[in-house]
């Protein structure tokens, strides 16, 4: 049955709320918990699209609020640890910070494994969770009165009770005291770290200190976003869009990326979402080929393309959206020819999405498809496509992963596997990615080396010829088997980018390709020349999966067309 109902945000709770419009003649009294307004049924509702594209958020109050799954989150990571484990979950918050000498610091940030369990955002706090007693607390801070002439105050128990559901709330100044009185004999404490141990005066016995068990299963349970979760991604990736929109429209009388930079921002603030899931990174021309440039300081003119690549955050959780837009006047053949062929390897790859696909496959088929359109334009000559994939030369130009999980992080965690690479691979070990050409600090942006497109292409061709004359609808389920091989198959609830991408980086291109024999026999220099000042072109939309197939959570536009007259007339 279909329910009439407004959702909002209540701010003074920093909770979502939601009214819902009975029909003439419905006794409230008579409702039961199981009606449409039941706090479930109201996770289901705030997952839909109606209340993320509800821009500004509606200022009405409503009857009855959604609280933080702090406790679903909690049972859930539970799960994941050892049938066996007995004792204590515990996590600190952040704290404020301050930068050497001064008494400045940077914005606070927290511990987006705490936030999980907790769903606090504010400093000073702890959560505990007694896996026998199944009890969750969660413990803030108590403000001193005279502190907060300087700085404010902080959440109220009751406030805190109000917007998130732990089964309890103290005040963190007693939580070592609860732990030693809490321990049975055999029983451990888990935690991320050790030096986020609990500083314990006077447990009973020897305490075990658990740093290993608590990481993975909390990383697991992360995967897979509840319905509260896919609402604050929805509705990030709303405000995002718009900001996108935004910068759109008024791109023709932009003159400097900075101009870009500070209208996405100025928008997402001016909507309540005051921060944004990652340095905004505005490229123009060749600036637009480095990945995680944040420079944005350089002239508009007379380059081609600028890469817009930024996302706010909602209540913690993160969206990420890159569009590539043509700077007014300049869009040459060449550009829009780079453009098209990054908008078909996004096209093609988001609509073979659904639960049960390996990633990985996905990435393999972008680069298929951008070998093919590069041939087509001359840039990849003297081989055929099968053998430049099968050298994995397709890296000089798409050098990064298809995409990545997006939810508490930008990058968010992936789990026991990894989206694109075995995680037991030598190409691409756990921390981050190393080989004897390059060294990269860690990251969950997956780096694409040669090799790695090597290897995933002979998996495929493996499995291709294991079909021993079986029909290819047979062959393709056992190439997707043996593609898997420790990479990640999507799961309804997931939700990820598809981010594909098209670069022009003259001193990575020398380096690792130009000046090595079998790569530089498949790339034709003097075509390369007419490309170099169009930096890059990428095009990013975070994906939700669902049970049959996918959603689009962002909604900016893509086409040549679309995105044209979006700069002429404005959004």
């Amino acid at each position: 049955m279909e329910v009439d109902h407004d959702l909002v945000m209540v701010d003074e709770f920093d909770a979502l709320a939601i009214e819902v419009k009975l029909p003439k003649g419905h006794n409230k009294k008579n409702s039961s918990s199981s009606s449409p307004s039941s706090p479930k049924s109201i996770a289901k509702a705030l997952a839909t699209k109606a209340w993320a594209q509800s821009i500004p958020p509606n200022s009405a109050w409503l009857n009855e609020k959604i609280k933080f799954p702090a406790k679903t989150h909690a049972t859930k990571v539970a799960s994941y640890l050892e049938p066996t484990a007995n004792g204590i979950i515990y996590l600190p918050g952040a704290e404020d910070k301050y930068y050497e000498d001064s008494d400045q610091g940077p914005a606070f940030r927290q511990r987006r494994h705490f936030y999980y369990l907790s769903g606090a955002n504010f400093p000073g706090c702890a959560v505990t969770y007694d896996l026998h007693q199944d009890r969750l607390i969660l413990w803030i801070p108590y403000t001193d009165p005279r502190t907060i002439l300087w700085y404010g105050r902080t959440p109220t128990v009751e406030e805190v009770k109000a917007s998130t559901d732990v089964d309890e709330v103290r005040y963190v100044a007693g939580v070592n005291r609860y732990i030693c009185a809490s321990l049975t004999p055999g029983a451990s404490i888990y935690v991320l770290h050790p030096d986020q141990a609990p500083q314990l005066e006077s447990p009973k016995g020897v305490v075990q200190i658990d740093t290993h068990s608590l990481r993975p299963a909390i990383e697991n349970a992360r995967v897979i976003k509840s319905d509260y979760e896919i609402a604050m991604i929805r509705r990030a990736n709303a405000l995002s869009s718009a900001a996108h929109k935004a910068v759109l429209g008024r791109l023709s009388r932009l003159t400097n990326e900075r101009e870009l930079e500070a209208i996405f921002a100025g928008y997402c603030i001016a909507q309540g979402a005051h921060t944004q899931a990652y340095p905004i990174i505005a490229g123009a021309g060749p600036a637009a080929s480095t990945l995680h440039y944040d420079t944005n300081n350089a002239p508009l003119s007379p380059h081609q393309f600028v890469v817009l690549d930024a996302g706010c955050e909602w209540n913690c959780y993160a969206s990420d959206i890159t569009r590539t837009y043509p700077i007014p006047g300049s869009f040459s053949p060449e550009a829009e020819s780079i453009y098209n062929i990054v908008l078909r390897m996004q096209r093609e790859c988001i609509e073979k999405i659904k639960p049960g696909v390996v990633y990985s496959s996905l990435h393999l088929h972008a680069c298929k498809v951008a070998i093919d359109e590069l041939l087509r334009l001359g840039i990849f000559y003297q081989g055929t496509a099968e053998e430049i994939l099968a050298r994995g030369t397709i890296a000089a130009f798409f050098p990064h992963g298809l995409g990545h999980h997006v939810g508490l992080e930008v990058h968010d965690v992936s789990g026991r596997e990894r989206l694109l690479l075995d995680s037991k691979s030598s190409l691409a070990p756990a921390g981050g990615v190393k080989s004897n050409r390059c060294k990269l600090s860690p990251s969950k942006r997956e780096v694409v080396l040669p090799e790695t497109v090597g290897v995933m292409y002979r998996d495929e061709m493996k499995a291709k010829s294991s079909g021993g004359g079986k029909g290819e609808a047979v062959q393709m389920q056992k190439a997707k088997r043996t593609a898997g091989g420790g990479r990640q198959k999507l799961q309804e609830g997931m939700v990820v980018t598809v981010e594909p991408g098209i670069y022009f980086c003259k001193e990575y291109l020398r380096a690792y390709f130009l000046d090595v024999g079998h790569h530089a026999h498949f790339i034709n220099t003097k075509v390369l020349e007419k490309y170099w000042d169009l930096g890059g072109v990428r095009i990013e939309d975070d994906i939700l999966v669902t049970k049959n197939g996918w959603e689009n959570l962002t909604d900016v536009p893509r086409g040549v067309e679309e995105v044209l007259k979006m700069m002429n007339h404005g959004p």
